[in-house]
Formats: C-alpha cells, sequence, structure tokens
C-alpha cells in the first residue's frame, strides 16, 4: 500500500475528533472541509485517498439492477421513507458511501423522527471514517428507540436461509460501540455493548458482540469481564451469518488455534475481520510487535470498507500518532 506523510494533527483530523456534527459533507469533500481527489470516497486514518473497489462482473451487474429498481421506487414515491432507506442501502453496497449518506441526509430532513435514517448514515460515516459523526447520528438514534419495541431490519443481502438476523435496535448498538471502539473509547462503548446484549434474540447477535465486547474488556485489563463474556459461547451455537465471530470467540476461548485462523490474504469482510481478531489477541497478550505487524499486512489488501480493516487501519494510526 502506498503510504504517505504523518502526524499527530492529521490523526485528530481523520478521526474526526474536531468535526462538528449535523447534515453530511458536501460531495467531495470530508472532515473540515478536505477535498477528496475525484472518485475517492474518503480519507483513510493514514491519511490516504480511498476509491471504490471494482466489483465481479455478476455482482456489479445484480447491485446495478438493484440501484435502478430502487431508485425506481424512490421517484415513484420520493417522501416514502422505506423508499429512501432502501436507495441508500443499494447504492452503499456499490462502494458510493458518500451518495449513500446524501440520500439518508435527506431522508433525516423528510423523516427527523425515524431512526433508521440515523442508523444507516451512522453506519456509512463509520465507512468513511468520520467516527464523531457516526457517534452522534448513532446516539440519536439510540435515543429514539429507547422504551419502544424492537424491530427486524430485512436484509439487503439475504443469507443463505433467508432469515434475517439483526434488529433495528442491535444495528444501533452494534454500529454505535464500532465507532465508539474505532475511536479507541473502549470504556464508553461497554454501555453500548450491555444495551446490544438487552436486546439479543439468536445466536448471530451473541456473537457478534460478544467479539467486540470481549476485545474492549481485554484492552481495559479486565480480563475476568472478558472471560465471563465468553461463557455463554460454545461450539453447537447455531449461527447462521457471523460464523467468523464464532470462530474468534472459540480461539480466545482456547478450542481453535490462532495459526489456523490467520489469513491476511482474505479480501472477503469476514476474513479480514478474524485476521484483526487474532492480530489484537496478539497485542493484549503482550506481543505488540507481532501484533503491529499482523495490522499491516491486513492493510496491503483492498477491502478498506471491511470493519476489520478499518479497526487493523485505526491501531496503525494510533501508533503512528504515538511515535510522531
Amino acid at each position: 500500500m502506498k503510504r504517505t506523510g504523518w502526524s499527530l494533527g492529521a490523526f485528530v483530523l481523520a478521526l474526526g475528533l474536531i468535526s462538528c456534527g449535523g447534515g453530511a459533507d458536501e460531495a467531495g469533500t470530508a472532515g473540515e472541509g478536505q477535498m477528496l481527489p475525484e472518485g475517492a470516497e474518503a480519507f483513510s486514518l493514514l491519511g490516504e485517498p480511498l476509491f471504490p473497489n471494482p466489483a465481479r462482473a455478476e455482482v456489479a451487474a445484480r447491485q446495478g439492477r438493484d440501484v435502478r429498481g430502487a431508485r425506481e421506487d424512490y421517484e415513484a414515491d420520493p417522501n416514502d421513507a422505506d423508499a429512501i432507506i432502501w436507495l441508500g442501502r443499494r447504492v452503499a453496497y456499490m462502494g458510493s458511501y458518500r451518495e449513500a449518506i446524501e440520500v439518508f441526509s435527506e431522508g433525516i430532513e423528510k423523516h427527523p423522527d425515524d431512526a433508521r435514517m440515523y442508523r444507516h448514515r451512522g453506519h456509512r460515516w463509520i465507512s468513511v471514517r468520520e467516527f464523531d459523526r457516526a457517534i452522534e447520528d448513532l446516539s440519536y438514534a439510540a435515543d429514539l428507540v429507547r422504551g419502544e419495541p424492537d424491530e427486524v431490519e430485512p436484509d439487503g443481502q439475504p443469507n443463505e436461509r433467508g432469515i434475517p438476523t439483526s434488529t433495528l435496535q442491535s444495528n444501533i448498538h452494534y454500529h454505535l460501540a464500532l465507532a465508539l471502539y474505532l475511536s479507541g473509547d473502549f470504556e464508553t462503548a461497554l454501555d453500548s455493548y450491555a444495551d446490544y446484549m438487552a436486546v439479543t434474540t439468536n445466536h448471530d447477535q451473541l456473537v457478534a458482540i460478544s467479539h467486540w465486547w470481549y476485545m474492549a474488556l481485554r484492552r481495559l485489563g479486565r480480563d475476568a469481564e472478558a472471560a465471563a463474556v465468553l461463557e455463554p459461547v460454545t461450539a453447537h451455537l447455531d449461527v447462521i451469518e457471523n460464523t467468523s465471530y464464532h470462530r474468534l470467540l472459540l480461539m480466545y476461548k482456547g478450542e481453535l488455534e490462532a495459526d489456523d485462523l490467520w489469513d491476511p490474504e482474505s479480501e472477503d469482510p469476514s476474513g479480514v475481520a478474524i485476521a484483526y481478531g487474532v492480530a489484537t489477541w496478539h497485542l493484549y497478550n503482550g506481543r505488540e510487535a507481532q501484533a503491529e505487524e499482523m495490522y499491516r499486512r491486513i492493510l496491503q489488501g483492498t477491502g478498506w470498507a471491511g470493519f476489520g480493516y478499518i479497526a487493523a487501519e485505526a491501531e496503525i494510526a494510533r501508533l503512528e500518532a504515538a511515535g510522531s
């Protein structure tokens, strides 16, 4: 990966720690008005422009059909909340995160009390490395749904069983905790993990939140609490989608070998998530140099939108900022 110069000030800017909340940025800008190169979606936390990765021909064709259908539904009724959400989601699946943010921002203007708009925009603020804005949107979404009944969130890319595994509230708390974790605020993230656990209804949700919760506790040196998070996790859980998190948790329990999971060549987001989990396991077990080497291996890949990749990027950005 091509590298650029780095400074503590650039790291703070990249994390969005000095950016204010509010509506979506103007097209072509990021953070404090940094101009993006044409075609770029974001700057990495290391200051590099990030461009969409071309999908395989058959995937791109399917995504194009999905976007056209979503646009037709939107154009038929531009005020329909579901049509706005699906247009934003479909556009984001193609890697057009800035456009998706604009769609969800329009949705917020039209439906300011619809938590779904903030949930989805918050997710895409994470994709473009603007964590403060993600935290603001997702915190507001959490306030909107507090005390309300939860609802299943339809899958944009259904699993092989066709069974949705997540809900609106679980996704709000998951992405809020993730944004806090990526910002290095492990302590505050714990509250969102607890909120997520309170609405957990299946094993996919259990392993997803347990993975990040465990890592945050280990980063805080709260090893006994982290061990307790692992107790409900067994090899026999019926996990449909989040098998990567399930395998990592079994590795944390000593039931799988770390070397058998480590695969930095994987371009699949779930494979990158596993690689990040293994690297961070080395980090909080005192093997910092090995962890750093692994993070840098992850960043040699191209899957920059995956959460494992973003997390590895944040680790290296913190290390380089601390050493500057």
